[in-house]
């Protein structure tokens, strides 16, 4: 007959890496979330464990993401990695869905515009570095982009509350809109054929204004 295991609470997980030598530093202000000047587009910095073989870090946990109250946050149902090379720029893209953001490996400049017409924060941009151990909540309508700036190729995560599909709606912006007022610290960045092409912000909330009476 197999034996059933009690798992170890967290404490109890910590305390048993100590006893095997490991010193342990954790990151004790465990779940933060900062807001932005753009409605529901939150900084998230979840815990942290690191030892001598390096450190663990909470992507996503149900549980704290429950306090955000009627905030959107999940279920993930897909979740994609990307690759990109210093100076590459990838963006400005606001699907209809939730998006969870952040560095798994290198550095990006990340950047956030409010393309929803009815948000009370309407064309705001929100622009910040982004290291690992931080995530960015992005509501749908919230075009989110980001430039790779490490020296070596850069791994941006994304999960996703919707499966993308090639017609999902949702505004799309260029992220070189002079209006933007964007700094993107690499100079030309490197754009793809359909980023470059990308309507201004003017011109996407001109095409969802209201008809005239």
């Amino acid at each position: 007959m197999r034996s059933r295991r009690t798992p170890l609470s967290e404490a109890g997980w910590l305390a048993s890496e100590a006893r095997r030598g490991y010193a342990i530093s954790v990151n004790e202000r465990g779940f933060e979330v900062e807001p932005t000047d753009i409605d529901g587009l939150l900084v998230v910095r979840a815990k942290s464990i690191s030892d001598d073989r390096g450190t663990i870090r909470e992507l996503f946990r149900a549980s704290a993401y429950a306090s955000l109250g009627g905030h959107d946050r999940g279920p993930w149902v897909q979740v994609n990695l990307t690759e990109t090379v210093r100076g590459a720029l990838r963006g400005m893209h606001g699907e209809d869905m939730t998006k969870l953001v952040g560095v798994a490996a290198g550095a990006a400049f990340g950047a956030w515009v409010d393309a929803r017409p009815a948000s009370p924060t309407c064309g705001r941009v929100v622009t910040m570095d982004l290291e690992r151990g931080t995530q960015v909540l992005a509501p749908p309508g919230v075009c989110n982009g980001f430039q790779a700036t490490a020296t070596g190729p850069t791994q941006y995560l994304y999960c996703f509350d919707r499966e993308w599909a090639p017609d999902l709606p949702g505004p799309a912006v260029h992220p070189l809109d002079p209006a933007l007022g964007i700094r993107w610290p690499i100079d030309p960045p490197i754009l793809s054929a359909k980023d470059a092409s990308l309507p201004t912000l003017a011109e996407v909330l001109a095409a969802h204004a209201p008809p005239r009476a």
